[in-house]
């Protein structure tokens, strides 16, 4: 007769003595003194020891089995797990130990929303994800929203890391009320580094797409032109996402980059764009370089938002100018924001970066 729990084990010596194979056999004999089961593998008789990692349980008694044998008193699993849960708190009991409190969390999704699966390969490691960003990015996005489904795919991983620097930078100026809602006062336990970021990874991205780097040599020399005093030594933080811009645009942006020529209204705007950039300082602040796009978008009825106002009284910009921009001349939907794109790129690179749109060699 086939008994309950010892009858769940996965024998790995049967495995090779059944080239392979995993057998689902009925035990002919349990010593729990010596800590040995004996069954039948494919009609030798075989004794084997349960003990020093010999075994491995099928899921479902191994879950109540180990909070058992370890003591646990606490356990996240995913939903898909919610349903056993009353069984495996009951083999838990059965062995003599308490089960644990649960925490359920959501399941984490593709980019098309399914469920990630190993078998379907449609999911994002751990260590691809290392590849691009640094590892408190990936623990922020694991910390935040436990209950609620989430897409793990690529495109999350530049957000993650912004909204990590952004949690970090916020938080010396915060009361203590304010630091224990911060998730990176829990990532860090309590102690979280104090890191100067200048340049946020989305921007770092939009710098590599529109100069082309392929080294760190390159883009540093944009970012310690706008940055007076920051350098590789200074800030090695940056540096540590420099590297990481520069692989993520490689694999992901690059190949996915759709330059599109302007039509005749969008030529008007980007000659009186590069025409407003032209009278400004080559040193101007990311502000001065934005409002400069605003007025001139003002004054495009195709960029007129009727329900937003402009500082004048006039009507607002409808954030089309701007995806505009990104698509004829970085050949992305979207990007940060323009002004400070273009103070970290510089004045005259982005004219000429116009001009090079108007002349039809980007599309």
């Amino acid at each position: 007769r086939r008994q309950a729990l010892p009858s769940a084990c996965r024998n790995p010596a049967s495995t090779a003595a059944s080239r392979g194979r995993v057998l689902y056999v009925p035990m002919k004999h349990v010593d729990a003194k010596a800590g040995t089961i004996t069954f039948d593998d494919e009609g030798t008789e075989t004794t084997l020891s349960i003990t020093g990692g010999r075994v491995k349980l099928q899921w479902k008694p191994d879950f109540g089995m180990r909070w058992a044998a370890l003591g646990v008193d606490f356990e996240m699993f995913g939903k898909d797990h919610q349903t056993n849960a009353v069984v495996y708190d009951r083999i838990c009991n059965i062995l003599g130990g308490r089960a644990p409190e649960h925490f359920v969390y959501e399941l984490f999704l593709d980019e098309n929303g399914q469920k990630i699966s190993k078998s379907k390969g449609n999911g994002l490691t751990i260590d691809e994800w290392l590849t691009y960003a640094p590892t408190e990015s990936l623990g922020l996005y694991m910390y935040q929203r436990p209950r609620q489904a989430k897409k793990l795919y690529f495109d999350v991983i530049p957000r993650a890391v912004d909204e990590y620097y952004t949690f970090l930078a916020a938080y010396p100026r915060q009361d203590w009320k304010e630091r224990l809602g911060n998730p990176v006062w829990h990532m860090h336990d309590g102690n979280p580094p104090a890191i100067d970021m200048p340049v946020p990874f989305s921007l770092l991205l939009n710098l590599v797409s529109a100069s082309n780097a392929q080294n760190k040599d390159v883009l540093w020399g944009f970012i310690s032109r706008h940055t007076q005093g920051v350098t590789p030594a200074t800030h090695p933080e940056l540096d540590r996402l420099v590297g990481h811009a520069i692989r993520y645009f490689d694999d992901f942006v690059k190949p996915t980059k759709t330059f599109r020529p302007a039509d005749e209204v969008e030529r008007e705007a980007l000659a009186a764009l590069d025409e407003a950039l032209g009278a400004l300082p080559a040193d101007a602040s990311g502000e001065a370089i934005q409002n400069a796009s605003l007025n001139v978008a003002r004054r495009i009825e195709r960029y007129q938002d009727h329900s937003k106002q402009s500082p004048e009284g006039g009507p607002g910009v409808s954030g089309a100018f701007f995806q505009m921009i990104y698509q004829v001349l970085i050949g992305q939907e979207r990007g940060p924001r323009f002004g400070s794109f273009a103070a970290l790129y510089g004045v005259a690179e982005t004219r000429a970066l116009i001009e090079r749109a108007l002349a039809g060699q980007l599309a």
